[in-house]
């Protein structure tokens, strides 16, 4: 048997649409040619990768797998084979415009514009935590398994914390998945400073967090799982569309800042102008759907429904399996990426 391909996962965050990371990880966790050396996740991403790595550091891919679909069962997933027929019968343009639409979403929405989550007083808790309680750290937290780093992005100081190792508690998870109109600031003590310190989201940061995955031990493939789309054709017009669009682009510009930097290590690399034993040279691999994420909204990113999860598990299914289709040969040679037309 040959011996396994090793990379490292960037997980994207994007709420109930990280449904499409649980597929893409189905995938990758049945291809006995892959191996997970690392992960870093945001958000969604942070939560996918914690039930992974909850697995992995048993040396089962199949507690891995269960474990994920645990998590988005409790999210609202439906993973009865019986229910699958009727689950896609709805496009995904119609079920985002019916969720935009409706009563709890525009009230929710409304809601959080106009009233702080500190307003709800002792009521307040966070629909998160009953699903992150139930990871065992002792695992989570382990090294043995994929190296793990979770994002959050300090409320004070507007700087990014990267979370590994016996740092990582379900307060981290919450921390990195903390929209600040929804939900209040996760306070986590600093162990360098000794001080409480308020997060919010990773996503504003690292929507995933590439450089933890630069270091020297690890392989030199980043395979990035997206979620947000990089592009739309037509520039949105009404209100929500813009407020939609906004949030995309403000979830990707930190992935976007990192991804410029890595094109331009790689054409000083192999320019000749910096040496490999300076820098090293990281191969960048992409498994997205944008024509999926296009249809969809934020709507569906905040409501989750159990016919959008399982289309976007099916879509992430897909795109995983035409990867390995298509450019399993490549890792570790090259990147699938072209960064350099990308920016251009």
């Amino acid at each position: 048997m040959a011996t396994p391909k090793s990379i490292n996962l960037a997980l994207q965050g994007g709420g109930a649409h990280g449904a499409f990371t649980w597929g893409v990880l189905e995938v990758i966790l049945a291809e006995p040619g892959i191996e997970i050396a690392a992960m870093s996740g945001t958000s969604a991403g942070a939560l996918n990768g914690a039930a992974v790595k909850s697995g992995l550091s048993q040396g089962s891919r199949a507690l891995a797998l269960e474990t994920l679909e645990s998590v988005w069962e409790k999210v609202g997933a439906i993973t009865d084979p019986a229910f699958a027929p009727w689950l896609g019968l709805v496009s995904p343009q119609v079920l985002s415009a019916a969720l935009e639409t409706s009563l709890p979403f525009l009230a929710g929405d409304a809601y959080s514009r106009m009233v702080s989550p500190y307003a709800s007083g002792p009521l307040y808790a966070n629909p998160l935590e009953p699903i992150v309680s139930k990871f065992h750290y002792e695992d989570i937290c382990g090294q043995t398994g994929p190296d793990f780093f979770i994002c959050a992005t300090n409320v004070r100081s507007g700087k990014i914390r990267v979370f590994s190792g016996e740092d990582i508690s379900p307060k981290a998870i919450m921390a990195s998945a903390c929209l600040p109109t929804m939900f209040r600031a996760v306070e986590i003590d600093d162990p360098v400073t000794g001080k409480s310190e308020a997060y919010w989201d990773g996503g504003y940061t690292g929507n995933p967090a590439l450089f933890p995955l630069f270091t020297p031990d690890l392989p030199r493939d980043i395979v990035i799982v997206n979620i947000n789309p990089l592009t739309r054709d037509e520039v949105p017009t009404t209100a929500r569309a813009i407020q939609n669009r906004i949030n995309e682009i403000s979830f990707n510009s930190s992935l976007f800042r990192e991804l410029r930097a890595i094109a331009f290590v790689q054409r000083l690399l192999t320019t000749g102008a910096l040496s490999g034993d300076a820098m090293k040279h990281v191969l960048i691999h992409m498994i997205a759907d944008d024509d999926l994420m296009g249809q969809l909204s934020v709507a569906t990113k905040t409501i989750a429904t159990p016919q959008v999860m399982h289309l976007l598990r099916d879509a992430g299914k897909a795109a995983a399996e035409a990867f390995l289709r298509d450019g399993i040969d490549k890792i570790g040679e090259a990147s699938t990426v072209d960064l350099r037309t990308m920016f251009e």
